[in-house]
């Protein structure tokens, strides 16, 4: 069953797909600190990153507790919020699900392949609101991420959130700019961009017996992103707000298939 958690003091369900021992995953705790002291973190023993919302039904789980309210599993973010719902959080659900702060942006079509966004989206499908939250990177070089501005802007923004309410079946999907802090100056809710060209690449390369093998992987090229779209406040410095819906249905064409397609169908004459 859905719901909104008011008042104080809410129990927090923290994920990632960087695994347990990222620095996005502290500067998240900290964030949820700031408005609770019912954390649990259950994030995966190692980096998920491009895994989407996979569940390991072929393989067993196994969850190893790190510290108090802290634990590690050996699977998908997806893995670890439906183990920490119905396992591993002790008396009543979390009131709220934060995902990430995941090292790199999800914008745009990274959504649908994100660990981070799928472990929001995880929550958000048994029923507990939830957020994702990445911090951009790699605009202004890759030598540093600039985890102060999440940890400027994020409880900030946590808040903000929380004050509102919004539908079932929508993630809030929070991305911070590749700024500095102080050169960060608005917040933008935007729609959900597409890049005009493909940034992921694979990369052939060879093996000492002469075997070939691959590794796939992003091109930075930067697109031409529409005006209002999470892209496009990335690239300029924003802070990027977006409703994610859970439902992938496209209504325009679904109605315009019904009054094609719709109707009774005659099985096909045996041959």
């Amino acid at each position: 069953m859905s719901k909104f958690f008011t008042g104080n003091n809410p129990r927090i369900l923290i994920t990632n797909d960087d695994g347990i021992r990222a620095p996005g995953l502290k500067v998240l705790r900290a964030m949820a600190e700031a408005i609770s002291d019912d954390v649990w973190v259950v994030a995966p023993a190692e980096e998920q990153s491009g895994m989407s919302r996979a569940l390991s039904l072929n393989s067993p789980l196994r969850a190893r507790r790190v510290a108090d309210k802290r634990y590690a599993v050996t699977g998908t973010p997806a893995d670890c919020v439906l183990m920490a719902i119905n396992d591993i959080v002790e008396g009543k659900e979390p009131d709220l699900v934060l995902s990430g702060v995941n090292r790199g942006q999800n914008i745009a079509e990274d959504v649908t392949v994100s660990g981070t966004v799928a472990g929001a989206m995880q929550g958000r499908q048994m029923g507990i609101p939830s957020i994702a939250f990445s911090q951009a990177y790699g605009f202004t070089g890759r030598d540093t991420i600039k985890w102060q501005t999440a940890s400027a802007f994020g409880p900030v923004i946590l808040k903000k959130l929380l004050e509102e309410r919004w539908s079932e079946n929508v993630v809030m999907n929070v991305n911070f700019p590749d700024r500095e802090p102080e050169d960060v100056h608005e917040i933008e809710v935007t729609v959900q961009g597409m890049r005009d060209q493909h940034n992921i690449k694979t990369v052939r390369r060879e093996d000492l017996r002469g075997q070939a093998y691959y590794w796939i992987g992003f091109e930075g090229r930067p697109s031409t992103p529409a005006v209002g779209t999470d892209l496009r406040a990335i690239y300029e410095g924003r802070i990027s707000i977006t409703p994610l819906h859970l439902d992938l249905t496209h209504h325009e064409t679904r109605d315009r298939l019904a009054d094609h397609l719709a109707g009774p169908v005659d099985a096909p004459a045996e041959s």
